[in-house]
């Protein structure tokens, strides 16, 4: 047990959060989008999301500005966190503009929000739950796509909800965070998504 709840928290790493919720838009959105376009903006997706942070994180630890890919402390958090804000808004800017896919840009543009509130805690000195930022923010994405498309998504919604609910338990279990904390995650990730949605759905 003790290696699957380690196990999930790399699972649902919030890095592939964002790339999941590309995905899940792509394979349900009625609209037609050419697999050619489809394909080049996951693809720029999963380097601007994926690859340029990790190859930041190892220059940055070179640097030795983190110890580890943990970021235990809110001091090794803050370069991390404004360098994600800025590859976030490269994203938005050249990949998702809202001419080209209006749903995707507000997702980003809610990622932004979560990852600058993310920031603004670690200035402050309090350690938010990345994790739960992330996932719970595509679930509430993956819940405002079942109203906007008028898809019934039940199933992933619940599946989400126990991913959820795993994640937490996993950071709970590996000392990671405090209940406080998963909970602060939580809404920073959910909120401004909800906010966001007057703008598009």
């Amino acid at each position: 047990m003790d290696y699957i709840l380690r196990g999930i928290s790399f699972i649902f790493h919030p890095l592939l959060m964002p790339l999941l919720g590309v995905v899940f838009y792509f394979s349900k959105s009625p609209r037609f989008i050419p697999n050619e376009i489809i394909w080049a903006k996951i693809l720029s997706i999963s380097i601007l999301t994926i690859a340029l942070p990790i190859l930041l994180y190892y220059l940055l630890k070179t640097l030795r500005r983190v110890k580890s890919i943990y970021l235990k402390t809110t001091k090794e958090r803050i370069v991390p966190l404004a360098l994600n804000c800025v590859v976030i808004l490269i994203v938005i800017k050249r990949i998702v503009t809202p001419a080209q896919i209006i749903e995707l840009y507000y997702f980003f543009v809610g990622i932004l929000i979560s990852n600058m509130a993310c920031l603004l805690f670690a200035l402050l000195k309090f350690k938010v739950s990345i994790h739960m930022i992330a996932v719970s923010g595509v679930f509430m994405f993956f819940i405002a796509l079942s109203i906007h498309f008028s898809i019934n998504i039940n199933g992933t919604l619940a599946l989400m909800a126990l991913i959820l609910g795993a994640v937490a338990t996993s950071r709970l279990h590996v000392n990671a965070h405090t209940f406080k904390e998963l909970i602060i995650g939580t809404l920073i990730g959910a909120l401004p998504q909800l906010i966001l949605l007057s703008y598009w759905l």
